[in-house]
């Protein structure tokens, strides 16, 4: 670890958890820290309350003060427009991320970045699992669990880091270096952030910007936005298809098959997680770990034992011959699609909604009409997937959380799903997507359990 921030006048745009992480952080290696947050101080009691004692703060706006700072740590989703962000341009201050920040200031053994619309806590904690089993000082952050600047102070040359690292931390990360990085699939999502496909499709490329000849960058070959980035790609490319029988890393009859120049084997698709999704995930995650040097015997075993990760087509509970499954980390609407096609000929009673992202529920519909009993809408959006998926299936608007799941389990039948797959961001009713999941999974066993059973 280096120590590059002593003295330096350092802003933290919001107070979320990655703007915590980098404030307290930035002053603990002696930095003179002010945390600037829109939101009103009795909105962030709790957050205040994380922040180490020393670290100055601002409510309900962001003052001139940032402006005399010798660097701004934007947290995800605070729109780079906003005007004391242009004015901080205009100054040439440097404004990035909290995990561009924080990875200048390691040193690790090897840095492993996953990225895509989706997928990415599933693949990443694979990976993190793949590294650990094969004896590895590994530690897993990013968008997933802790941020990268909780853990600056125990990374040492030793240490693998793995990252989950989203379009809005990439946008702002101009200098981040991954050895080894992969980009899942690129489809529609963050659009009222990004505006445009081709602009998220360029923050998603950031993750291999910086990189050499020397290291490596995994890519899906089923997806024509990652097949066409491979172009501009100054590493070495590893392709993984589950279509198309190539070099690189695909799925032939039941088997992940590597064939790469300094690794060939073939190993069992046997998952504990279902769904084709999640072979796609293994076979990112085993390019990865090949182009890491983990051996074959270490990645076929942890392939055989991965349980999958929380919020993710997670099983909660079973009520009355009903399977309720929570899928909160379905934020969009690709993610949704993915896990409707895991239940063929099973009704779903499908909760829907949150805070829009741009994104058209369209694509839902053919899925809707040959699965779905019934879709219950709560949160924003709720109108707008109405309108748009109309005739689709019944819809009733339930509002809340808890009064979508009360009603879904007074309609389901024995066989039956009860599916939170919001396709929507999670902000408008709850702190993100892991509140979200964890009320749902509350809902289900501490009202539905112990009313039904």
């Amino acid at each position: 670890m280096t120590s590059t921030l002593k003295g330096k006048k350092t802003g933290v745009l919001g107070m979320a958890r990655s703007g915590i992480a980098a404030a307290n952080m930035a002053h603990s290696m002696g930095a003179s820290v002010l945390v600037s947050e829109v939101r009103e101080k009795k909105e962030c009691a709790a957050a205040l309350q994380q922040l180490a004692k020393g670290i100055r703060h601002e409510f309900g706006g962001h003052s001139k003060a940032l402006l005399g700072c010798d660097i701004i740590v934007k947290s995800p989703g605070i729109h780079r427009d906003i005007t004391i962000l242009k004015k901080a341009d205009g100054l040439k201050i440097p404004v990035v991320s909290e995990i561009e920040l924080a990875s200048r200031l390691i040193t690790p053994s090897s840095t492993i970045a996953i990225t895509g619309t989706n997928g990415k806590t599933t693949t990443t904690t694979l990976m993190g699992e793949l590294c650990k089993n094969a004896g590895r000082k590994t530690i897993v952050a990013g968008n997933i669990g802790d941020p990268l600047a909780a853990h600056v102070v125990s990374i040492t040359p030793k240490t693998t880091v793995v990252l989950e690292v989203s379009s809005y931390q990439l946008e702002d990360s101009p200098e981040f270096h991954p050895d080894i990085c992969a980009i899942l699939n690129i489809t529609p999502d963050h659009i009222e952030h990004h505006h445009t496909m081709e602009n998220y499709a360029l923050a998603k490329a950031k993750i291999f910007g910086r990189q050499s000849k020397d290291d490596t960058c995994v890519l899906n070959y089923d997806d024509p936005a990652c097949r066409k980035l491979a172009r501009s790609c100054p590493g070495r490319v590893i392709f993984f298809s589950r279509k198309k029988i190539a070099s690189g890393v695909y799925f032939y009859k039941g088997r992940i098959e590597v064939r790469l120049p300094f690794a060939q084997y073939s190993l069992p698709a046997k998952l504990k997680i279902p769904g084709m999704h999640n072979i796609e995930n293994a076979m990112a995650a085993v390019a990865m770990a090949a182009a890491a040097g983990i051996a074959e015997q270490v990645i076929k075993k942890t392939l055989a034992e991965f349980k999958g990760v929380e919020h993710r087509m997670e099983f909660v509970a079973e009520i009355n011959g009903v399977r309720y499954i929570n899928d909160s980390k379905g934020t969009n609407v690709d993610s949704t699609v993915v896990a409707l096609r895991s239940f063929n000929k099973q009704g779903v009673w499908l909760i829907l909604g949150g805070r829009d992202k741009g994104a058209p529920y369209k694509p839902l519909e053919p899925l809707i009409k040959k699965n779905v009993r019934g879709i219950l809408l709560i949160g924003e959006a709720a109108n707008k997937i109405r309108k748009e998926l109309s005739g689709s299936t019944a819809f009733y608007f339930t509002g809340t959380l808890e009064t979508a799941v009360e009603l879904a389990a007074s309609l389901a039948k024995r066989g039956e799903i009860v599916l939170l797959s919001p396709a929507c961001a999670s902000f408008d009713q709850f702190k993100d997507y892991e509140d979200r999941g964890r009320r749902f999974k509350d809902i289900v066993k501490k009202k539905i359990l112990s009313t039904q059973a």
